[in-house]
């Protein structure tokens, strides 16, 4: 049984609240979000598992939320080029998902919200009358982040493959 697209708003939205209280909760314990990333996981899995709009949608939403609920990340430039990177993310997955299999998905959505973060922090940053040098990104993006790729490497298609299990079960039912 397909999900209806009441089923896939009510999840989308839920994983949204996840995306903003996930983060609250590893600052809470004193573990940052530049190096774990916990914005990401809700986000890409909202791509996979209600399609490239809803996680399109959720990615932009969550970081802009976040900034205006909780103060973190900083509206501007952050949280802007954050909406950016994490819209893609959510978008990129849930199409390159229907192409490939769910890692080599989880890859290429990497990589593009890597990429469209690095242009973005370029433009709004050149704005503000600063600039954005290519060590910045490769070190933000991912040396910095490094332990939140690894996880998302590990978790999202384990979280996704449950997912899936779940969902057979359900039919068998």
């Amino acid at each position: 049984m397909k999900k209806s697209s009441t089923q896939r708003l009510v999840l989308a939205g839920l994983l949204t609240a996840v995306g903003i209280a996930l983060p609250v909760a590893f600052h809470a314990l004193s573990l940052s979000g530049s190096i774990f990333l916990p914005m990401h996981i809700p986000v890409l899995l909202c791509g996979l598992i209600c399609g490239w709009k809803y996680g399109l949608a959720a990615g932009a939403v969550v970081p802009l939320l976040s900034s205006i609920l909780t103060g973190m990340p900083p509206l501007y430039p952050v949280a802007t080029a954050m909406a950016l990177e994490l819209a893609t993310y959510g978008a990129v997955i849930g199409l390159a998902s229907k192409k490939t299999n769910t890692f080599v998905a989880l890859i290429i959505a990497m990589l593009s919200g890597r990429a469209v973060l690095g242009v973005s922090n370029v433009v709004l940053l050149s704005l503000s009358g600063k600039s954005y040098a290519w060590s910045a990104f490769i070190s933000g993006a991912f040396v910095t982040a490094l332990p939140g790729i690894i996880i998302q490497l590990i978790l999202i298609p384990l979280i996704y493959a449950a997912v899936q299990k779940n969902r057979h079960l359900e039919r068998m039912m």
